[in-house]
Parts: C-alpha cells; structure tokens; sequence
C-alpha cells in the first residue's frame, strides 16, 4: 500500500496530475481542491489510496489529511466508489459536506454529482454517527449554507456550475448571503464580487 508520494508535479490536467519521484512518473487522481493547490514544476506530497481493481491499480491523492479521511468515509459506504467520492470531494468541501450530514440535507446531498436521494438518504444514515459533532456555531452558521431548499444552496450550486470552487465562493455567500432576497440577486451580487476580486 502506497501511504503518500513526494516528488515534482510534472502535468495537472483535469482529474489527475503526474508526479515525478526519482524519474518515476505516478499518475495519481485528484479532487478540485488539491488540483488547485498543485503547481507544475514544484514538489508537492499527497496522502494517497490505492484502489486495485481487477483491470487496473489506482493512485487517488489527497493534499490534506481532512480530504483524505473523508474519501475513506466515503468509500466506505455501500454503493460509493472511488469516482463518485472524487466527485464529491470537488462539489464541496469537507466541513460543509459534514454540516449537511449533521443538518440531514438532503437537498444539498442530492445536488452532488452520482448521489440521488436514495443513496443521499443511506449517506445520512451511515454517517450521521461518524462525522464529528457539529457545534453550536458551527449550526448556526450551517443556516447560511447548509438549509434544505435555501436560496444560498442554490445559489452555491449555480456559481459551482460556473466553475468557481468552493473555496472562492464561500466567504462571497457567507458576506452577501443573508440580504439576498432571490436566487438571481445572489448570483448577481456574487459575480460582481468574484470578477471584481479577478480584477484587483
């Protein structure tokens, strides 16, 4: 079992980077989140998990250790695979994912790519012992982003269909998220920060 690879990133193309370790190239899939922290030509370590299939061995790397153990989580739940837990991994991030477990939202659950309501609802019920307790600030602050048919959660799902990250868009929505009456006026006062923040 290979537990982490250290070496030069030498490609990073959309679900995968090859790293260079001692003239060994692994190619190793990866979510959003640690694509964007990779850069050609530096060295970099990811924890990885290999996966053995009956056709092939595969390498999924994970930049941190939170992204990592949530993979296991995944994966460890019947019916999702190391594709779809990928999937997931680059909708949302970990603490958000686990606001949804511990809020049950299915809303925002079923909106994550290869999860219908059926397996939203099995998720919920596997984890919901797991994931670590949410706080009371933590709940609080879940209403802003985490609430069953809530114009944020909409809002968040359109700006990721745009191809901004999780990362970029969060502190936006947390900021205009409360005095936005639509959809619409969200995404509008969103864009307007994002490609005001591109700008400067």
């Amino acid at each position: 079992m290979i537990g982490y690879v250290r070496g030069t990133v030498s490609h990073i193309l959309t679900d995968h980077c090859l790293i260079d370790v001692q003239g060994m190239g692994y190619r190793v899939f990866i979510a959003a989140a640690t694509r964007q922290k990779l850069s050609v030509g530096k060295v970099s370590s990811l924890f990885t998990h290999m996966h053995v299939r009956e056709d092939a061995i595969l390498l999924y790397g994970f930049y941190t250790q939170d992204e990592y153990d949530l993979f296991l989580t995944l994966i460890s739940i019947n019916g999702i695979g190391p594709k779809v837990a990928m999937g997931i991994l680059s909708a949302i991030d970990p603490n958000q994912f686990r606001i949804a477990i511990s809020t049950k939202n299915i809303a925002i659950l079923t909106k994550l790519p290869g999860i219908g309501k059926k397996t939203a609802e099995r998720i919920i019920l596997e984890l919901k012992d797991k994931i670590a307790a949410i706080t009371d600030d933590d709940t609080t602050e879940a209403h802003v982003t985490a609430v069953s048919g809530d114009i944020v959660d909409e809002g968040i799902m359109a700006l990721l269909a745009l191809g901004y990250n999780q990362n970029e868009i969060m502190p936006i929505v947390k900021k205009i998220g409360k005095n936005a009456q639509s959809v619409e006026v969200l995404i509008k006062l969103a864009l307007r920060e994002l490609v005001g923040g591109i700008r400067k």
